[in-house]
């Protein structure tokens, strides 16, 4: 469930009309569910309470220091892949304990940063970074704790681009070379072999591909607690998919039973990192029509919103539902929604059966709470939008729209180009 929906023919977020935010904060604009996302948090995790668990939300996903906050009034905890990542966290209050940082190329500087916060683990995804990180280590004093990130060759089933548990893809460590990297870091003073990591992918809407990736770990937690690891974390990623179109994951109850079952004989601390699930069906962009125009192929609705903002149509070919910000009783057409971008790829629908648009009105791109924002971009010279967070009757702004002159402030002309 989520918390947009229809009052007298207006979209509303929770108890908040879509269109007063509009009016006093403009469009594009990206609008967040509080109460979509604290209920998505509990089920999650509520649906892993008869186990030793540690959910560290997916960062990445949707980076704002309210939304992590928020989630941090829950209990969550932060998996983060750069040092923005880690400041984000901290800032808004997350326990450095509860970190853990994932990610296939932490710069040296990275991290020596989290060493120094005294987060929870390293997810290491390469013997170099692992070699790196034991002279960091040594050069501060402090033994780094950390987990080898298995790719365990399993299909998560999912877009090319959001797969990472295959053999092919540039993340993780094969199985095959984890045993012999386990017990060469063993003999460094400075490592500290604590956990077990894989993370196979994206809006993964199967159960079995999570179980079989387990089922691989277990084998390699066996093996190395067998030869005497001291191992606690068992992280088994993120990737629950969620419902954009006609998907049909499986519900975090059942995902959660299927990994308490495969994992029931482990004596070990379960790390979950959701962050779509929790956040991707909690946001809207609201976009404004400019122009609407046909030719003769085809119908387009112009819309001030373009990929800059929300990239996952262009790049992936993502399907977002949209919808009229109020209700319409008119004919439907057939048309292509665009942006403004100079890119034949800005487009958020094609040959979409939608109401008759005109000018002025606004539409309402759904399932944008995950890398919607976070993905987004200066292109075109066109300044982000802002984010608002709706509890109850009252929105926040919680991050500003940027203007041009913040985009400039960065940039300087040499003298001699004056």
């Amino acid at each position: 469930m989520h918390y947009f929906e229809y009052k007298n023919g207006e979209l509303y977020c929770e108890e908040v009309p879509v269109k007063k935010i509009i009016k006093e904060v403009g469009t594009p604009v990206y609008i967040y569910s509080a109460k979509t996302i604290k209920r998505h948090f509990k089920v999650f995790r509520e649906s892993f309470s008869k186990i030793d668990h540690l959910i560290c939300y997916s960062v990445k996903a949707n980076s704002n220091i309210a939304i992590i906050s928020l989630l941090r009034q829950l209990g969550s905890g932060a998996d983060i892949v750069s040092a923005g990542e880690l400041k984000r966290a901290l800032k808004a209050g997350i326990d450095p304990k509860k970190i853990v940082f994932s990610g296939v190329g932490k710069t040296p500087e990275e991290i020596e940063l989290a060493l120094q916060t005294d987060i929870l683990m390293f997810n290491v995804e390469s013997i170099e970074e692992l070699e790196i990180l034991g002279e960091i280590a040594k050069r501060l004093g402090k033994r780094a704790p950390f987990a080898l990130r298995v790719n365990p060759d399993v299909d998560p089933q999912t877009h090319p681009y959001i797969s990472t548990g295959l053999k092919k893809s540039k993340f993780g460590i094969p199985e095959e070379f984890v045993i012999e990297a386990y017990k060469n870091a063993k003999k460094n003073p400075y490592l500290n072999p604590i956990g077990v990591d894989a993370h196979i992918g994206s809006q993964i809407t199967s159960i079995s591909p999570f179980v079989d990736a387990l089922f691989r770990l277990k084998k390699i937690w066996e093996e190395l607690t067998g030869l005497g690891f001291e191992l606690k974390y068992l992280d088994l990623g993120g990737g629950l998919g969620i419902v954009y179109e006609n998907e049909e994951p499986p519900l975090p109850q059942e995902y959660a039973d299927a990994i308490i079952k495969e994992g029931k004989d482990l004596k070990a601390t379960i790390i979950l990192e959701p962050g779509r699930v929790i956040v991707g069906n909690a946001g809207i962009l609201v976009t404004k029509v400019l122009y609407t125009k046909e030719n003769i192929l085809k119908k387009f609705v112009i819309v001030d919103a373009g990929m800059n903002d929300l990239i996952r149509p262009a790049f992936y070919q993502a399907y977002h539902k949209i919808v009229p910000v109020e209700e319409k009783n008119t004919e439907y057409e057939v048309i292509d929604v665009v942006g403004p971008i100079c890119e034949s790829s800005d487009f958020f629908a094609k040959k979409r059966k939608l109401p008759k648009m005109k000018s002025g009105e606004y539409l309402a791109i759904m399932s944008a709470g995950a890398y919607g924002f976070v993905m987004s971009s200066n292109y075109n010279s066109r300044p982000r939008a802002p984010e608002i967070l709706v509890d109850g009757d009252t929105y926040y702004v919680i991050r500003r729209r940027e203007t041009i002159e913040d985009l400039l402030a960065l940039e300087t002309i040499p003298a001699k180009y004056l």
